[in-house]
């Protein structure tokens, strides 16, 4: 494995370790764990630097790229309704009186509708004769339907209204029947309601042999009163008859949903149909905001600061290819506007002419007053500036998923930059493993050393002590 070493460093280190090996010789202990840290250090911080250096770039990179793209994701978000036709299809549907509401859909067209309204739907109501409340109803089967659908409650003798009205709320397979105990002066009444309007879902009770014959009904049947009828609503529109078992009725007017309420029954109303400019101007708003955001977001990664240090000045992308050419590309389209026809009949709309103009930082401002009168008075202008063949939204939401998909410059970009992370990282555990082996390496030969210096220190105050030394004599100084 190669490192780089300052020379500097290794030198100051050398000059340590020599220092610490003369201290060992002249009765000092040799520091062995802080001498061979510092070399370990000398020879390998230059190139973990070095690392952690590109690590830190690369990270920032891979952040900046990210940031562009989720700015481009939210320009496409904004787009959707502008490129696949719904944007400007917004229609408002106004009623003249109440209890008529509607919503318009997408494939509304405008107009206005005479509604008389007959009556609206209902859900039959039905309330049982007085019982006690303690009063029990036998043995058997209760047969409960509504409509075509039915179910069963079973009594054993001790059922009182109220447990079979708790009995038909809980039972799985109830077609859609309410049960309720209203209690008057004259006793308790087990109450039926439908939960679902129209004429055909009438609720009808049938006593089974054992059950008191009370609790049966059916239409006429003297046991209870029917509080409200099952019936379907009955209308006119422009004069041509409808009924739905529903008060919401999704198919009388194409692209209009009704909804009737008791207030529009014996009422007669117009309904107009509109385009909703709002909803148009609001979703134009909404992208020119995105876009913007998007430019505003290229440029701070992008700038160029001369106040800041030297090293920081620039930003992360600054003279980035890849957003170049992503800059350059939607620009394109949102100068060259969107032509239609042909020859002497051909004509180029753009955005300036619905009052949607370039502003010299790259971001597009709104004239709230163009943009009202041009969806008001010319919104064949407009349809055809963000048509769905070759629109301006089209052609951004096309360019921006070139940008995004996979193997596109973004996806090839991202994956560039987390291998480069990838290699990194190994050559953080290759020099980590280097670094080991120098330290076992190092502290091997320092132990080494460092035991050596001891025995000759040993050896030095033996030989002292047979032969003396400077002014002194050793017990062999006087032998004859």
């Amino acid at each position: 494995m190669t490192t780089t070493t300052s020379s500097t460093d290794v030198s100051a280190t050398l000059a340590a370790a020599a220092q610490s090996i003369i201290s060992g010789a002249t009765n000092s202990t040799l520091d062995v764990s802080s001498l061979v840290s510092s070399l370990v250090t000398a020879k390998t911080t230059a190139q973990a630097t070095q690392i952690a250096n590109k690590t830190a770039s690369d990270n920032t990179l891979l952040s900046a790229v990210s940031q562009i793209k989720s700015a481009l994701s939210s320009v496409q978000t904004a787009l959707k309704s502008l490129s696949d036709g719904t944007g400007l299809a917004a229609y408002t549907a106004t009623a003249s009186g109440s209890g008529l509401t509607a919503t318009a859909g997408t494939s509304a067209v405008a107009g206005s509708y005479a509604i008389t309204v007959n009556n609206i739907a209902s859900a039959q109501k039905i309330s049982s004769t007085a019982h006690a409340a303690t009063d029990t109803f036998g043995s058997g089967t209760l047969s409960l339907s509504l409509g075509s659908s039915s179910m069963n409650v079973t009594l054993d003798g001790t059922n009182t209204l109220a447990s079979i009205a708790s009995s038909i709320n809980s039972a799985s397979d109830n077609p859609g029947i309410s049960a309720t105990i209203v209690t008057g002066t004259d006793g308790q009444h087990l109450v039926l309601a439908s939960k679902t309007t129209g004429a055909a879902n009438t609720i009808s009770v049938t006593a089974g042999a054992g059950v008191d014959s009370s609790l049966s009904y059916s239409t006429g049947s003297s046991n209870y009163t029917q509080t409200s009828a099952a019936r379907d609503a009955s209308l006119t529109v422009d004069g041509t008859a409808v009924t739905s078992s529903t008060n919401t009725l999704t198919t009388a007017i194409g692209g209009v949903t009704l909804n009737l309420a008791s207030a529009a029954a014996g009422s007669t109303q117009t309904l107009t149909v509109s385009s909703d400019t709002t909803t148009e101007k609001s979703t134009i708003k909404a992208f020119v905001d995105a876009y913007n955001s998007f430019v505003s977001q290229a440029a701070a990664l992008s700038s160029f600061d001369s106040t800041k240090s030297a090293g920081s000045q620039g930003g992360v992308l600054l003279g980035d290819s890849m957003l170049q050419s992503i800059q350059s590309s939607l620009s394109s389209i949102i100068t060259s506007g969107v032509s239609s026809g042909s020859g002497s009949t051909s004509t180029t709309t753009n955005l300036a002419s619905i009052g949607i103009d370039l502003q010299d930082d790259g971001t597009l401002s709104i004239d709230d007053s163009t943009l009202s009168t041009a969806l008001s008075n010319s919104p064949t202008r407009v349809g055809q500036l963000f048509n769905q063949t070759n629109g301006i939204g089209t052609q951004l939401n096309s360019k921006i998923s070139s940008f995004l998909q996979t193997g596109g410059i973004i996806d090839t970009r991202t994956t560039a930059i987390n291998a480069d992370l990838k290699s990194l990282t190994a050559q953080t555990a290759t020099l980590q493993t280097y670094a080991d082996s120098l330290t076992s390496q190092y502290n091997t030969q320092f132990t080494a050393l460092n035991t050596l210096m001891a025995t000759m220190q040993n050896n030095t105050r033996y030989l002292t002590q047979l032969f003396g030394g400077t002014n002194s004599a050793g017990a062999l100084a006087t032998n004859k």
